[in-house]
């Protein structure tokens, strides 16, 4: 009997505690919020997806919401929630302070600008006098009506396009300026109304069956690190561990136990599958999963593949290789009980999280149902009894921001594909194993212990802020064991403040790996949930809890710290490059030491192309200062290829420009035309067609195709740059080694 394939979507949805505990440390108000970022995704990303999904009956998915998350958005519909970007918004303009104006200026265009901001004229262009003429401009020259258009902008944008056909929301729409305080004390009340339909609209759903809900540990903790920070070492044997050992397994209950209730309470029934915070697992948490009453968990291919001692190859297409081992469920056995777990499909999950949003819509949908169906016919082809099931699993709300529209053109395109596709069935993970149970078991001692970033715990410890964090944490949890009085019922503060720091998202965001423009205030947040266990305690508070974990300063060269998809255009839009990686050119010892006239490096990826920005001293024209050719070689480290010598006179028989390489991809950057060529035998080069993009205008900016190159995914290229003259060496960047590149 042939099976349809069947299909799990499982959106993540998450935000941190934001709430300050009235730590002292700064505000004191019990429901000051310091980020608004519950209000914003709640009007934007929790209520359109599942409503967009409700239209098409027979598709079937999983939404698991965070008990962190569910009790914030629940201040905010009774009103008692109040962060700074709410606070100026309901100030008579008149009455803003040179502080607040300060913060307006600053904060008011948090979002993508291309979907968020640039659709809406009045927005768009209060946006780009802040861009041109910069903030000290706008503060002095921006009257009263301004402020006021900007506080009433910034909280329409973020309301989702699918409810743009309410009255009230169009007209304010169509109004585009000269909006008044009462305009946005009611666009305050819209936010609240679309937030008080997130609960029941997916309680409502899963009763009739076409949602399941999950959830999470309480506060969204990492269990294994809980469990012991010891287990950073499973994937990487010589991590740098924090000072003290973090081993409070007793937690984890706690944190199940909460999320339990929670859930129970708002959905009238208990849940069935646990969202391990940031699909991170490992043997030890799993007894206390079991004992809960979950019967299922979800994590990443890379965790499946250390357990398998099999690593997941994908062909020129991105499809997996040996898809039996993947698109199944899999039974723990451990003394406590078993457990099935399932393992996403990490590529298939990346696609929609970073690059389709880049795509068109109808494109993009057409490529994901592409992948879908040929697995649909490996699963045919293999004759296979037991029907597969393909994980997608997701952050739910952060890569719509991205995505035109919010992504409802995608979805659309993307549901009404699927709806009339007969070998595709989308299912809730419990339905699967209700009618599939698992088959195949993995020894739960034999469970892999690492999360869906690489298979290892190295975005949460590990590096020097990231192990002081946990060393502070660690004494605060030892102070609260020695305060055997202080019981969950009598001292709930102390308990709550705990939970709240054992969240994973402090940690995300300390040291290397990620960062935005809002780091210090996440380190504040943390410090102030220590604050509180101290306080609550009343013990003497020490004195590093007033200073912050680290310096938050910008950094200069760094990693790609996430996917990027710039418009080529020559600009270099600040957002577009904000997560690429970057390389200092003029400040290094070496060849353009000098006289450099590229000052900065970026270069990022996605699941399509290779980007690189160069920035040029202000004034520096091709030709000139400026040699007029650019020339991209790239390197295949350790593998086996025809591979030519750089093209061009008078080069340094020196690493690395005497290595051979297998691409080049010349640019003239007089007329911004290029020649891509291949390594052939005998040192010779040939001429292949290229898609690539290139436009010089403030900088230069460029996008290679992956196809150009002819590389699978998860394959290791380095490259490097050498500008040349009529054919005659110049000089070469970056001056200390290749630049490394995953393909993705």
């Amino acid at each position: 009997m042939s099976h349809p394939l069947h299909v799990a979507f499982i959106w993540h949805q998450h935000q941190p505690l934001y709430k300050s505990p009235g730590s002292g440390v700064s505000l004191s108000p019990s429901q000051q919020y310091r980020l608004p970022w519950v209000r914003l995704h709640g009007t934007k990303d929790y209520l359109d997806l599942i409503l967009l999904l409700e239209r098409y009956p027979k598709l079937h998915q999983t939404v698991n919401l965070v008990p962190s998350l569910i009790l914030q958005l629940e201040d905010y519909i009774a009103g008692t929630a109040f962060d700074p970007y709410l606070t100026a918004s309901l100030t008579p303009t008149e009455q803003l302070t040179q502080q607040q104006r300060e913060f307006i200026i600053q904060h008011f265009f948090d979002a993508n600008h291309h979907t968020l901001i640039d659709p809406h004229p009045r927005y768009a262009e209060l946006y780009t006098q802040r861009q041109e003429k910069g903030p000290a401009w706008c503060l002095a020259n921006w009257q009263l009506p301004d402020y006021s258009d900007l506080l009433a902008w910034h909280n329409l944008a973020w309301i989702d396009p699918l409810f743009w056909d309410d009255p009230e929301i169009a007209a304010w729409l169509k109004q585009g300026r000269n909006f008044t305080l009462s305009d946005r004390q009611r666009i305050y009340s819209k936010q609240r109304q679309i937030l008080s339909r997130i609960i029941p609209q997916h309680r409502k759903m899963q009763e009739a069956g076409q949602l399941e809900v999950t959830t999470t540990p309480y506060t969204h903790p990492i269990l294994p690190l809980l469990a012991d920070t010891n287990s950073g070492r499973v994937a990487v044997p010589n991590m740098t561990l924090p000072q003290y050992r973090f081993q409070w397994a007793e937690d984890i209950p706690r944190h199940l136990q909460k999320a339990w209730n929670l859930y129970k309470d708002r959905f009238g029934q208990i849940p069935r599958g646990l969202w391990p915070s940031e699909q991170s697992v490992s043997p030890e948490i799993l007894p206390y999963i079991i004992d809960q009453g979950f019967k299922w968990i979800c994590s990443d291919e890379a965790v499946l593949g250390w357990t398998l001692k099999h690593f997941f190859h994908r062909d020129g297409a991105g499809n997996v290789e040996q898809p039996e081992l993947l698109y199944r469920p899999y039974r723990l056995q451990t003394p406590a009980g078993d457990l099935a777990i399932v393992f996403r499909d990490h590529r298939l999950s990346d696609l929609i999280g970073f690059t389709y949003s880049a795509m068109p819509a109808k494109q993009a949908a057409a490529d994901l149902v592409g992948h879908l169906q040929a697995i649909a016919k490996m699963q045919r082809d293999s004759q296979s009894e037991q029907p597969w099931l393909v994980t997608i699993a997701l952050d739910g709300e952060n890569c719509w921001e991205f995505y035109p529209q919010d992504g409802k053109p995608f979805l659309e395109a993307l549901y009404q594909t699927l709806s009339n596709e007969p070998h595709l069935k989308l299912v809730t993970v419990s339905e699967f194993l209700e009618q599939f149970p698992a088959t195949a078991t993995i020894p739960g001692e034999q469970l892999h212990s690492g999360s869906w970033v690489d298979g290892s715990f190295t975005t949460w410890i590990g590096d020097p802020a990231k192990n002081r964090a946990w060393d502070y944490l660690t004494q605060a949890r030892n102070l609260l064991a020695n305060h055997p009085e202080a019981t969950e019922d009598n001292n709930p503060e102390a308990w709550e403040a705990l939970y709240a720091a054992e969240g994973s998202d402090w940690f995300w965001w300390f040291g290397e790996g990620h960062s935005s423009n809002q780091d210090a205030i996440f380190d504040q947040l943390f410090r102030e949930h220590l604050f509180g266990i101290y306080k609550a305690l009343n013990e003497p508070i020490p004195s590093h809890i007033r200073q912050p974990v680290e310096v938050h300063q910008a950094r200069a060269d760094h990693r790609p710290e996430g996917f990027i998809h710039p418009a080529i255009d020559g600009k270099g839009d600040e957002q577009d490059w904000d997560k690429a990686g970057r390389i200092e050119i003029g400040g290094a010892r070496g060849t353009m030491h000098n006289s450099s006239v590229i000052q900065r490096l970026w270069y990022g990826v996605d699941h399509l192309n290779f980007y690189l920005r160069l920035d040029f001293k202000s004034g520096v024209a091709p030709g000139g200062d400026l040699p007029a050719e650019l020339n991209l070689l790239w390197f295949y480290p350790d593998k086996t290829m025809v591979n030519s010598p750089v093209p061009l006179a008078d080069v340094p028989d020196a690493a690395p420009l005497n290595y051979l390489f297998h691409h080049l991809l010349e640019i003239n950057l007089l007329t911004q035309s290029i020649q891509f060529r291949e390594a052939g035998e005998h040192h010779q080069w040939h001429p292949r067609a290229s898609r690539a993009q290139v436009a010089l205008n403030n900088c230069l900016e460029l996008s290679v195709p992956w196809a150009d190159l002819q590389v699978p995914p998860d394959y290791p290229l380095r490259l490097i740059l050498v500008l040349a003259d009529e054919g005659r060496f110049c000089n070469y960047l970056p001056e200390s080694a290749l630049i490394p590149i995953e393909v993705p």
